[in-house]
Parts: C-alpha cells; structure tokens; sequence
C-alpha cells in the first residue's frame, strides 16, 4: 500500500491511497483461514471445508471487508506518520469501480487542527456584579407559590361561575355522538381561564352553577396530540357538581406544611437558597462573557473551514426552527437570511473561542476525572428508560465522539474557572434588574463556546427570548438567540441550569396537584417533537 500527499495548503490535506490486489488477496486469505473453521457445509466434517470453497461462498463479501479494513489502517497510518489533528471526519473516497482481484485508489481528504499560539492568560481583569438576598424577594416569591396554593371554598348553590372560579364536573367528550377513549371524566376541577383545556371548552362554562347540565361545542386544534381527535369536531355533555371561589391563602406555618415542609423559616431558607442560585448563576454568565471577549479580543488564528461549516449550520438550523415559530415566519426568515453572513461570523468565532479554551485547558493541566466522566454518564443516562439505559452505557464506550460531547460542557466550566483564579477580580454589588440588563447588553455578550473545538453537541440547547441588539456586534449571539425580532445577544455561556429560575417544591406540588385533577380533561396537547429537535 502507498501513500501520496495530494494538497497541503493551510489546514487542507489529501492523499491518494494506493492499495494493490496483491494487499487485498492477502487479507482475504487470511481471514478464509480464520472463519474456516466456523463453517458448515453439508458432506464436509465441522470445520474441513476446504479455503477455496470458502473463498467461493464468502468472497464477494470477505473482499469487501478486507477493502474497508485496508483503507481504515491506511486512514489512519496517514494521521499517525503525518502526526495530523484531524479537525473532522476525514473525507474517504474510493476512486473508479473496484472489482474483485483488482487493486483500488482511495482519495483521503481532511482539515487540520490549526496551531493555536500559546494562549495569553496573564493580566486578565473582571469585574463580579453580586446581587444580595432581599427579604422582599423571598416574599415576593412567598405570594407568587400561594397564589398557585389556592385555598377553593365552595359557592352558594345559585352562584354563577366567572373568571378565575373553579369548577368540579364530570363529563362525556363525543365525536360523531361517539365517545372517544380519553374524554370520559369525574369531578374535575378546572379553574376558568387557566388556558388548561382546549380552546373554547372554558369559555363556555363561564355562567354555569352547581347542578347545571350542558353540552358545549368545541374543536380539537389542528396540532392536537392525538391524531384521531386533531382538528374534528366535538361535544362535551357536562354534569356540574359545584363552583368554588378562591380564598385567601395564609402564609404561616400551616402554609408550609400543606407543602410537605416543617416551617415557614424552612420554606424561606429554600426560597433565598434557590434565589441565590439563580443570580449566582446570572452573575457566572456576565463574568464569563467578559473573561471570553478578553480571549477573543487576543488571539486570532486560521480555524478549520469545515468545523466552521458544521457550527453554522447548527446555528441556522435552530434559528430556523425558532423563525418556524414566530407570528410571522415567513418575514421573520427573510430578516433572518439578510442577517446570514453575521452569523456564519459568530461560528467562526465559536470555533476559535473553542479551540483556544481547550489548548488553554491542555497546557494547565486541566482535565475531567473518570469519576467525574461516570457521574456524568450516569446523570445523562437517567432520561432513558431503566429497559435502554445498559445499551446507553455500552453506546458511550463504544463511540468516543459521544462521550466527548459529554464530557465537553463539564471540561469548558473547569477551564473557565481555572481562568476565573487567574483573574483579578473586583466585586461591585448591583440590583438583579442591572445585572440582567449587563447580561442582555451588546456589550460583553459572546458566543456559546460549546463548539467543535471542545466536542460539544448543541442538540439539547434551547434558544432565549430577547431584545434585538446592534448589527454592530455580531458576535453577541449563538445557541440562546431567536431571529427577527428576537435577540443576538443573549448568548450565555453558562449552562442553562445555572441561570434557569429554579421552582421552589411548592411550585411542583401545586403543579403535581393540578395534574391529578385533570388527568382525564381534554387538555391541550402540542404535537409530538420530533427525535432529532
């Protein structure tokens, strides 16, 4: 087998692989020897079949594999004598027809990781905006969980329901004066204006009292969840049981314990611990976003065009799917074509942000540990069914590209806190409405550098809602931006659960409550997501 270097020009190569039939033959034979044994042929004894009958009945496919197993060692015999980084997947392709007892040409093409020039992490300065624990804060979010707690207190029998009033009803759903499966129901609580059922059906029992009959008229949405419901016609025969109105929720002891909690100073500890978590996460993102404008403002360096291409078309697959969603699509994507070389931009300087986080990384000894690698397979292996999550674990091990895009996210954190002790920092105390107006600025937002140069998969990130910033600054966008009239500037790099509001368990326990009364309502469904979304 021969190797000719073809293109070396920047971060391009390509080679010709040349292997001869002779090659090929020789792993033929040797791989006839060793499944001859294993073979079984009526007339001939457990493994007496002779090779040449062998090669007969497997040849066509044994010189297939031994083809594809010759220009993978060829593959990577180019990287390892050439001491390349390949950026990408290697480009593999055969040249002409290959036929049996013939030699084959395979042209090899790949990019390179660039040289990236010893990273300047000396004299980096930030500036750290806390934001302290108001005791207005926690009562504000104190109100917000009773008013979801509400304390229902039944109506006068001849009470008409209104806005806001819950009503309990058991009811018959039809479709064709047929009851469908699904839509048979008893004593379900609804508060009137919740949005919870399908549209119409609580509009039409504002008005009714307890006792009431009534058959209402709606129509399963066009997207509805269930496909042999969506966009038909329907009736609901409704029995009303009672109407009740909303009292006072007393916020006491009493009040935290209908949440499974001890106290109300139990229930305020969690609600400043969650709030402190939230604005210690807004606080990470701003100081993240400068630590990386300051890399970005001093490095520059080729990137590979291919890894370049890859995050592009990552980000405009989202952008796109966000522009599918607007009031608008069709002028929220022409906006949004006018504003594509801006973001092609923005993947380049992911890419570079990347690559330099990760030699950054490499060159300090910064590294992801194996038990910190099988917490986080462990973690991630929780969103699959107890059935899958043994082929999960068996997956991650057998494809490196995967546990890479695991490890990514966790590597680029400890990387950006390594650079955070290097910094020097200041402290400057400010409210939460200056620190998330900072974060949603032009200024200081930076791409997501959860990019090809770290491994990263941008698969599970989801797009933020915000203001439209300047032209001027394209690089303030990348994973959380929405197009046309959403935002390019929030870009946190932080992972989103650091930032995310956080529920407090009485949130989820009002939650948990709601949905066991209306397991049986004709909720809304949105439609299925597909795999890959």
């Amino acid at each position: 087998m021969q190797t000719v270097e073809t293109l070396n020009e920047g971060l391009k190569r390509a080679y010709t692989l040349k292997i001869t039939a002779k090659d090929i033959d020789a792993r033929v034979d040797a791989e006839v020897k060793k499944v001859a044994p294993t073979i079984r042929m009526p007339g001939f004894r457990p493994g007496k079949v002779p090779a040449n009958l062998v090669r007969k009945m497997h040849g066509e496919a044994l010189t297939q594999d031994a083809l594809n197993t010759t220009i993978q060692e060829g593959v990577q015999k180019i990287i390892a004598d050439n001491r390349l980084r390949p950026a990408m997947q290697p480009s593999v392709s055969l040249e002409g027809e290959f036929a049996a007892g013939e030699g084959a040409e395979v042209k090899v093409e790949l990019e390179v990781l660039p040289d990236v020039p010893a990273p300047s992490i000396e004299g980096l300065k930030l500036e750290r905006l806390t934001v302290a624990t108001d005791e207005s804060a926690i009562d504000e979010q104190l109100t917000q969980i009773a008013g979801q707690q509400k304390a229902w207190e039944d109506a006068k029998p001849t009470y008409k329901a209104k806005q806001g009033d819950q009503v309990v009803m058991d009811f018959v759903g039809k479709v064709d004066d047929v009851p469908f499966e699904g839509g048979t129901g008893e004593a379900m609580a609804v508060e009137i204006g919740s949005g919870r059922l399908i549209p119409g059906f609580e509009d039409q029992i504002v008005g009714v009292k307890a006792g009431d009959e009534k058959q209402i008229n709606v129509n399963f949405p066009e997207d509805y969840g269930v496909d042999t419901l969506a966009g038909k016609p329907a009736t609901f025969d409704l029995k009303i049981i009672s109407v009740k109105t909303a009292g006072e929720s007393k916020i006491d002891d009493d009040f935290a314990k209908t949440l499974g909690l001890e106290s109300l100073e139990q229930l305020r500890g969690i609600l400043k611990g969650q709030i402190e978590n939230e604005t210690g996460g807004l606080t990470r993102t701003y100081m993240k976003r400068k630590l990386l404008d300051q890399l970005a403002a001093g490095h520059d360096f080729p990137v590979p065009p291919s890894m370049v291409e890859a995050e592009f078309q990552q980000i405009w697959a989202q952008l796109e799917h966000e522009a599918g969603h607007e009031e608008d699509p069709e002028a929220a994507k022409a906006e949004l074509e006018s504003e594509k070389d801006d973001y092609r931009a923005i993947a380049e300087r992911r890419v570079r942000l990347g690559l330099l986080l990760s030699e950054i990384g490499q060159a300090n000894g910064v590294d992801v540990t194996q038990a910190e690698m099988n917490r986080l397979i462990a973690q991630a292996a929780q969103q699959y069914r107890p059935e899958d999550q043994q082929r999960f674990f068996q997956y991650i091990q057998q494809e490196p590209m995967a546990a890479a895009q695991l490890r990514a996210p966790l590597y680029e954190d400890k990387v950006v806190d390594f650079l955070f002790e290097k910094a020097e920092i200041t402290d400057r105390e400010v409210t939460r409405e200056e620190l998330e107006a900072a974060i949603e600025s032009e200024e200081g937002a930076v791409p997501h550098v959860h990019g090809p140069g770290c491994g990263h998969d941008h698969g599970d990130e989801k797009p933020a809602k915000k203001a439209k910033a300047k032209k001027a600054e394209p690089e303030a966008a990348a994973e959380e931006v929405k197009p046309a009239k959403k935002a390019k500037a929030k870009a946190e790099e932080a992972p989103a659960e650091e930032a995310a509001p956080k529920k407090a368990p009485a949130k989820k326990a009002a939650a948990q409550a709601d949905d066991a009364e209306a397991e049986a309502a004709p909720k809304k469904k949105a439609p299925a997501k597909k795999q890959a979304d």
